[in-house]
C-alpha cells in the first residue's frame, strides 16, 4: 500500500487513500496482490535486524557511556551500515510491488521473483542499477535509526521497565511501537523520494535526474502533501512490527543473560542494551 500510494501518477491516480488502495488491490489482484515482493524482505530482514542490533550494541559499548546522545549516535551508525543490504532489498521489493498493477493475472511478467529482479537489473544497469536510491536510503536510515533507539531508550526509562516487573512485556511492546512511529515520522519525506527514485523507469520512461530533481518536480506537481503519501499505511505497519521486534530482542537478551548468570553462579558482565534494562 505504501509504495503504490507514494509513486502513483497524480494526473491519473488509481487510489484515493489507504483503504481504497487496500480494497482495489484485493478486488483487482486478489489477496495475493497484497504480498507482492514479500520474498525480498524475507531474504533481507533477518540480516538487517542482526546487523542493526549488533552494530548498535557494539558502538554503544565502544562509546563507553549509555547517554541519550550516545544512543542516537549508535543507532545512526547502525542505520548507515545496514543500507548496504537495505537499498537493494527495497529496490527489488518496490519493483515487484509495482509489477502488474491492477491486473488479476499478469499479462507480461518482467520478474519471476525478487532474486530474478535483482539479477536482471544488474545485467542491464550493473552495480549502479542495483544501488539505485542508495544516497536517499542513507539519508533516511541514518537519522531514522538514531531516533529509533533514542526513543526506545527514553520510553523504557520513563515507563520503568524492569526485568522483575509483571507488566514488562506490554511496556516493551508499547515502547517499541512508539519508537517505530517516531523513527518513520522523522524522515518520512525522504522515503517518498527514495521510493520514487527506485520506481523511476519501470514503465520505460525516466523522470528524475536525482534526489533534488525528484523533490523539485514532485513538489511542483503535487505540493507539500506529496511528502506524506502513504504515511497512514506506514504508521499502521510501524507500530506492531517494531513492537514485536524490540520486545523480542530485549526479552531474548534478558533470558540469555540470566542463563549466563546461572551457569557461572556469579554476576556476569552487563549486557549493553538500548534501554534501562
Amino acid at each position: 500500500l505504501q509504495v503504490r500510494l507514494q509513486v502513483q501518477n497524480v494526473e491519473k491516480p488509481l487510489y484515493r487513500g489507504t483503504f481504497h488502495c487496500f480494497q482495489s488491490i484485493i478486488k483487482q489482484e486478489s489477496a495475493f496482490g497484497l504480498y507482492k515482493g514479500i520474498g525480498s524482505p524475507m531474504m533481507g530482514l533477518t540480516f538487517i535486524n542482526a546487523l542493526v542490533f549488533g552494530v548498535q550494541g557494539n558502538t554503544l559499548r565502544a562509546l563507553g557511556k549509555d547517554t541519550p546522545l550516545n544512543q542516537f549516535i549508535a543507532g545512526s551508525a547502525a542505520g548507515a551500515i545496514q543500507c548496504v543490504i537495505c537499498c537493494p532489498m527495497e529496490l527489488a521489493k518496490t519493483r515487484m510491488q509495482l509489477q502488474g498493477t491492477g491486473e488479476y493475472k499478469l499479462k507480461t511478467k518482467n520478474y519471476k521473483n525478487s532474486l530474478d529482479c535483482l539479477i536482471k537489473i544488474y545485467r542491464k544497469e550493473g552495480l549502479r542499477g542495483i544501488n539505485r536510491g542508495m544516497v536517499s536510503t542513507f539519508i533516511r536510515e541514518t537519522p531514522s535509526f538514531g531516533f529509533y533507539f533514542l526513543t526506545y531508550d527514553c520510553m523504557t526509562r520513563y515507563l520503568g521497565c524492569e526485568a522483575e516487573d509483571s507488566f514488562v512485556i506490554p511496556k516493551l511492546l508499547f515502547s517499541g511501537g512508539i519508537s517505530g512511529i517516531v523513527s518513520w515520522l522523522s524522515t518520512y519525506p525522504v522515503d517518498v523520494i527514495k521510493s520514487r527514485l527506485q520506481a523511476d523507469g519501470v514503465g520505460g520512461v525516466t523522470q528524475y535526474k536525482g534526489i533534488l530533481d525528484c523533490m523539485r518536480k514532485s513538489y511542483h506537481d503535487e505540493g507539500w502533501r506529496v511528502f506524506t503519501r502513504g504515511l497512514t499505511s506506514t504508521l499502521l505497519r510501524a507500530f506492531p512490527v517494531n513492537a514485536a521486534t524490540f520486545a523480542t530482542v530485549t526479552v531474548f537478551l534478558m533470558y540469555m543473560r540470566s542463563e549466563d548468570d546461572l551457569r557461572e553462579c556469579k554476576p556476569g558482565p552487563a549486557i549493553q542494551q538500548p534501554s534501562s534494562l
